[in-house]
């Protein structure tokens, strides 16, 4: 009898039938735009099914249906008595569509009213149901809500008197002149231009005006070094890691709210990486060559341009994810070269990545490796799509209503023309932070390997400084606050005002900010996100404050500046900032 074992020949049609399975979904993403048709089928059976057969949950919200009537019923009779009434129903505290009194005029009012019951009815209605998964549940309610955003009174001529009142107030003006808007907007979109107004704020002149000199290039990053505005400096200079979603510049917007501006007037020495975008030629860059090419590249740069010193690294969004992986792997190899890490609306750990998750399972998954197999990379545009489709009320429809509708299009502001400049993910990069990140969640629970050795944050013993923004959709801070959880650093941690971007672009002096902070001491016990928030001091102002002292504290004396590169050391200028790679379309 044989002992040795038979290898099977490969399939000789393997190849084509996995050519044929990935043509086949890349037609479907394209039909979708990339949304998973399986995923949308599995939730809405899910749901359907499972309040099929639950007769106590039907009973609930036939019960549930009755008594909303009778609370129109009952708002009816009393606003004709009375037209100040107590409505039946308040909007959420973030819906401001209802705001104009006109809202509150009848018989529009009653229309508000009704739908907000409707609204809420259909919350009920998709959610608190026994069997269906949570991933289910979510989709379920993200896409009612979704459609019931679509027939939103405010979204049609019969049912919004602010806009009626604007035709009759412009003699219809208005109409035509949101008609303009669209046929300018489709023509920018079918020519690939930016919006209207970008072009007021062109790189290098209006934004990203920061003086500097590109000092390194590789064939991923740019590393910038900015000129010193004081005459003496903190020998421990900053690398700032943003995120390559998008350019580099939301941190050096105009010169009034430029971060960096704002870090070499405290004494600074501040580097920043511009990443390349990459094309279809970049299919294969994955999150290691992101790593070795950006911080680590970056990092032995500034160690032979300021003499050895350490450096505190700072990363925001996907580029604070990295950086934590990177500073992980640098603490498991005993490399000290880091003196803190500061994370800006990073997600370290994926179990709870807020409504960007609705996106994210194994159907979904395919569906966009697919149509990123097809091209080499996920478009921008398709990026912003999603986190478009996770604000509607703010970001689509209220925004169909002003600029094509009314006719008033929003004045283009810096953060605006900034957040069209899109970039695109390669392929496999793009595919393994998916899979590995979000959907296996494998740096949080210690399965991530670099140099095919496992990595663990609980390895970081250097000071944390931590920024999570209240309102965030592409990065929960309840998510962002469970790093407490994965190390026992000395970590500080602030919850700004404002959501992912505007939370972060928060320079001192803008009204209307504030934040809350506190720090747990190397480790030290842990809260959850709410007893957190019942202990951190509440403050006025921006964090840029907080993080400048705290940065303070963790430095040496002020000695001088360092020169601009080390010419003799490999590092000549090559270029002023902002240097090419940010110029990429």
């Amino acid at each position: 009898m044989m002992n040795d074992i038979q290898h099977v020949a490969a399939d000789p049609l393997d190849g084509i039938s996995q050519t044929l399975d990935r043509a086949a979904a890349v037609g479907i993403a394209h039909l979708t735009h990339g949304l998973s048709p399986v995923t949308m089928i599995l939730a809405a059976t899910d749901w359907m099914l499972h309040l099929a057969s639950a007769p106590g949950k039907q009973l609930q919200l036939g019960a549930k249906a009755a008594r909303k009537c009778w609370r129109l019923s009952d708002y009816i009779g009393r606003s004709l008595s009375d037209p100040a009434a107590a409505p039946a129903i308040e909007p959420l505290p973030q819906d401001r569509r209802f705001t104009d009194p006109a809202w509150k005029e009848p018989p529009f009012n009653l229309i508000v009213q009704a739908f907000l019951l409707n609204q809420q009815w259909w919350h009920a209605a998709t959610t608190g149901i026994g069997g269906v998964s949570r991933h289910h549940e979510d989709i379920a309610e993200f896409a009612a809500r979704q459609i019931l955003d679509v027939f939103a009174p405010t979204n049609f001529l019969a049912t919004n008197p602010v806009l009626q009142r604007k035709i009759v107030e412009t003699g219809g003006r208005c109409v035509v002149d949101g008609f303009r808007n669209l046929m300018e907007d489709m023509q920018r979109l079918a020519r690939g231009e930016p919006p209207v107004g970008a072009e007021d704020f062109p790189v290098g002149e209006k934004v990203a005006t920061a003086r500097g000199k590109v000092v390194y290039r590789n064939a991923l990053i740019e590393l910038i070094q900015y000129e010193s505005t004081t005459e003496t400096v903190r020998p421990e200079p900053i690398l700032i890691i943003p995120a390559w979603i998008m350019k580099y510049y939301i941190l050096d917007l105009s010169p009034e709210n430029s971060l960096v501006r704002w870090l070499t007037d405290q004494g600074f020495t501040v580097f920043m990486i511009s990443w390349h975008n990459p094309g279809k030629q970049d299919r294969d860059l994955d999150l290691e060559a992101y790593r070795r090419l950006g911080p680590m590249a970056a990092l032995d740069a500034i160690e032979a341009i300021t003499g050895g010193q350490k450096v505190h690294a700072a990363g925001y969004c996907l580029g604070g994810t990295l950086l934590s992986i990177a500073a992980a792997a640098m603490a498991r190899d005993g490399d000290e070269r880091l003196a803190s890490v500061t994370l800006l609306a990073a997600q370290t750990e994926f179990s709870e990545p807020g409504e960007l998750g609705l996106f994210i399972d194994e159907a979904q998954l395919n569906i966009l490796d697919n149509m990123m197999w097809g091209r080499g990379y996920l478009d921008g545009a398709q990026m912003g799509g999603a986190f478009q489709i996770l604000r509607s009320n703010d970001l689509v429809w209220s925004r169909m209503l002003g600029t094509y509708l009314m006719g008033e299009r929003e004045p283009m502001s810096d953060l605006m023309a900034w957040n069209a400049d899109a970039t695109r993910m390669p392929y496999r990069m793009h595919s393994e932070y998916l899979n590995r990140l979000f959907l296996n969640d494998d740096l949080a629970e210690g399965k991530y390997k670099v140099d095919d050795r496992t990595i663990t944050l609980s390895a970081i013993d250097i000071p944390m400084f931590v920024v999570g923004t209240e309102r965030d959709h592409v990065a929960p801070w309840h998510s962002v606050h469970k790093i407490h959880l994965l190390t026992g650093a000395e970590i500080t941690f602030a919850l700004t005002s404002g959501g992912h971007n505007a939370g972060i672009v928060s320079e001192p002096g803008h009204k209307g900010r504030s934040y809350r902070v506190m720090t747990r001491e190397a480790c030290g016990p842990s809260y959850d996100p709410e007893a957190w928030q019942e202990r951190a001091e509440d403050k006025t102002g921006s964090w840029w404050t907080e993080w400048g002292t705290w940065l303070t504290a963790r430095s040496g004396a002020p000695t001088a500046p360092p020169a601009m590169g080390a010419p003799d050391k490999g590092f000549t200028p090559l270029a002023d900032a902002p240097g090419l790679y940010v110029l990429e379309k």
